[in-house]
């Protein structure tokens, strides 16, 4: 069966309606919460490649090092490709970071096909390349394949929000959300999209910064 892609803000209402109905926890982890972000990115090689840029550093660092890859027209797998790791260093690439995204580029990986693709099969493909752990995959099914059904319980924002929202102990372990999110199939982006709204929140009215 096709997976159910999200393409607009009505896919975000019917998921979140079912969600609620399903887990009256998460009807009162919406109850103020502003309307939730589409968040739909690109999708392709260069999105992938920001990503890997954008690993571990501030948000201005990642946009500088991102500008001069573009100027310098190191956004496509062949240019990437036929580049030295001195000259992906020079644009502000770490030496990590540079193997990273020439491994990109040398992963021949159909981003045509990828739509078309079941979602594990994505992940898989994406997080056999270095470089793309599986955050990142998720990230990129759910945002810029749009998928409807894929959580990511890696992210730490995630964690606490399951902490909060359903009334946990501690914070879940990557494992054990993943176990919890079997129950918000087939909306389990959606779900994910409660739980960032609802943390963000959270955090502005506790104060924390």
């Amino acid at each position: 069966m096709k997976e159910r892609v999200i393409h607009s803000d009505a896919c975000i209402a019917e998921g979140a309606d079912w969600l609620c109905r399903a887990d009256p926890r998460f009807a009162q982890a919406m109850e103020g919460l502003p309307p939730l972000p589409l968040r739909l990115k690109p999708d392709g090689f260069a999105e992938l490649l920001s990503a890997i840029v954008s690993q571990q550093v501030s948000v201005a660092s990642a946009n500088a090092i991102w500008w001069r890859l573009q100027a310098g027209g190191m956004t496509t797998p062949p240019v990437v490709a036929k580049a030295s790791e001195a000259e992906l260093r020079a644009l502000g690439l770490s030496r990590q970071k540079a193997r990273y995204a020439q491994a990109l580029a040398a992963a021949q990986i159909d981003y045509d096909e990828l739509p078309l693709l079941p979602a594990q099969e994505v992940i898989a493909q994406l997080t056999a390349v270095p470089g793309i752990g599986a955050w990142t995959a998720e990230i990129y099914a759910m945002f810029s394949l749009g998928r409807a059904d894929v959580f990511a319980p890696g992210d730490l924002a995630l964690q606490e929000a399951a902490k909060l929202i359903f009334d946990l102990p501690a914070r879940p372990k990557e494992k054990d959300l993943r176990a919890m999110a079997d129950a918000w199939s087939p909306w389990r982006s959606v779900a994910a999209r409660i739980m960032w709204a609802y943390y963000k929140q959270h955090k502005q009215r506790e104060g924390i910064r």
